[in-house]
């Protein structure tokens, strides 16, 4: 079992950055694919990005293709997203989530473990 503890949401203009970070304790970090979704006001949960375990092959939706990079680093047991260009779409609570596959899967379902979510607020 792993826990997840997202952090580094806030409150920004359009075009800044933010860079998420979910650090994760409990079993083995390096054992799991990790993936990023983000639920808005409204709207069901959706996908963001994915990282495979050694963190040599990565998934985004094309919404936030091109300016969203995930990343790990599996000695600090922790998956980032920096996150560039910002809309407001891109408003939502953020989740960071692992799944014990060796498949990039953008698929809710796939994902075992779940953090608590950090607010990310892009304002015009």
């Amino acid at each position: 079992q792993v826990q997840l503890v997202e952090s580094g949401g806030g409150l920004v203009q359009a075009g800044g950055s933010l860079r998420l970070s979910c650090a994760a304790s409990g079993r083995a970090f390096n054992y799991y694919t990790m993936g990023w979704f983000r639920q808005a006001p409204g709207k069901e949960r959706e996908f963001v990005a994915a990282i495979i375990r050694s963190g040599g092959s990565t998934y985004y939706a094309d919404s936030v293709k091109g300016r969203f990079t995930i990343s790990r680093d599996n000695a600090k047991n922790t998956v980032y997203l920096q996150m560039n260009s910002l809309k407001p779409d891109d408003t939502a609570v953020y989740y960071c989530a692992a799944d014990d596959s060796l498949i990039l899967s953008s698929t809710q379902g796939e994902y075992d473990y779940w953090g608590q979510g950090t607010q990310v607020t892009v304002s015009s």
